[in-house]
């Protein structure tokens, strides 16, 4: 195991810029998630600290050693695809053993190691088969019982559960938590599922065109993102963002919503003001807005556009004014398309953002 250090990476290929200066300190043991959408560069970060990009600039440092410039292979490094890359013709013990024998690692030893990887992922009785005789999530554990098994200073996975089915990828998911608490080595973790990276990640390194743009625990980046695309990327349903304009209402500040009022604190009124010309996006949960059928003090007049049940909750959609947000409501919650419903947020919750930018305005207190 080892602290990993990326600095100011950079890799380009022709005029276009795939990793443009990211930065991250990930300590000893600690399970990093990189996340972001297709095309954002997190997995050129992750081959470049493999060592199979070469970079335009930066630095890549594991426990001491400075490997920027190091072959693949002197890393001390173990990587997981998400293509498994499990070899059919060899059983699954000869799988597990493959980098040990060209390592020249001692018969005895493999046997050792190969016997604790396959208690640990729970693949004992599946030494013998082939990787045809196998289902998708027993060929994943395979992969995982390769890697470890090298006893790398630092793990490498490559979007692992994408090609698995969604129960399959719980199960993996319970899995890999397990595994990475008892072995406690140092993961890089590549992921577009958000998911995946709350459920799985000690921290989230959110990435967007070849940048990092928040890095930071699954809770503070889910409840305070540190822009629009964060909040808009991450949960399912997305963030709402309400346009709106400080202003204020009975001598009280507040925030102009389609010809509506949204009550603010003095402190953020007064960090709103200090931020730019009034124009500001409120970010917020649905599950941190109520509705009711009937009116209430300080909610948001709306029309309801859509219910989605989805089991033990439900799902509207409602329009606020010209604005559509979601809201979580009970599963018993009716209304029907048109029929009018009142929002009450959860002012405490809201983040508030650049209308311009898409970054956030620090409130005080905050972080």
């Amino acid at each position: 195991m080892a602290e990993v250090r990326l600095e100011h990476l950079r890799k380009t290929y022709g005029k276009v810029v795939a990793v443009d200066d990211v930065s991250l300190a990930i300590d000893d043991g600690q399970f990093l998630v990189l996340l972001g959408p297709s095309g954002c560069g997190k997995t050129t970060v992750l081959r470049a600290v493999a060592g199979l990009e070469e970079l335009a600039r930066g630095r890549i440092q594991i426990g001491a050693r400075d490997v920027t410039r190091l072959a693949p292979g002197r890393r001390r490094i173990a990587m997981v695809f998400q293509s498994y890359a499990v070899f059919p013709h060899l059983r699954v013990y000869d799988n597990i053993v493959f980098g040990l024998r060209m390592a020249r690692v001692p018969a005895a030893e493999q046997r050792r190691r190969a016997d604790e990887a396959a208690e640990l992922l729970q693949i004992r009785d599946l030494l013998d088969r082939y990787p045809a005789q196998l289902s998708g999530g027993q060929r994943q554990r395979v992969a995982v019982a390769r890697a470890i098994v090298m006893r790398p200073d630092l793990l490498l996975m490559d979007e692992p559960l994408s090609n698995l089915d969604a129960l399959l990828r719980l199960h993996m998911r319970t899995e890999l938590k397990r595994i990475h608490r008892e072995l406690r080595v140092t993961t890089i973790y590549v992921t577009h599922d958000q998911v995946e990276a709350l459920s799985l990640g000690e921290r989230i390194a959110v990435m967007q065109s070849g940048r990092i743009v928040q890095d930071d625990t699954p809770a503070r980046v889910y409840d305070a993102p540190a822009n629009r695309f964060v909040g808009s990327f991450i949960g399912s349903p997305p963030m709402n963002f309400l346009e709106g304009r400080l202003g204020a209402r009975d001598g009280r500040a507040a925030l102009s919503v389609s010809g509506q009022f949204l009550a603010v604190s003095v402190e953020a009124a007064a960090a709103l003001a200090a931020a730019g010309d009034g124009a500001v996006l409120a970010g917020i949960r649905p599950e941190h807005i109520t509705a009711s059928l009937g009116p209430e003090p300080e909610a948001l007049e709306a029309a309801a556009v859509a219910i989605e049940p989805l089991g033990a909750q439900t799902l509207l959609t409602a329009a606020v004014g010209a604005q559509v947000v979601k809201v979580i409501v009970p599963a018993d919650f009716r209304a029907e398309p048109g029929q009018p419903v009142w929002l009450r947020v959860d002012g405490a919750r809201v983040r508030f953002m650049d209308a311009r930018t898409g970054g956030v305005i620090p409130l005080p207190g905050s972080r």
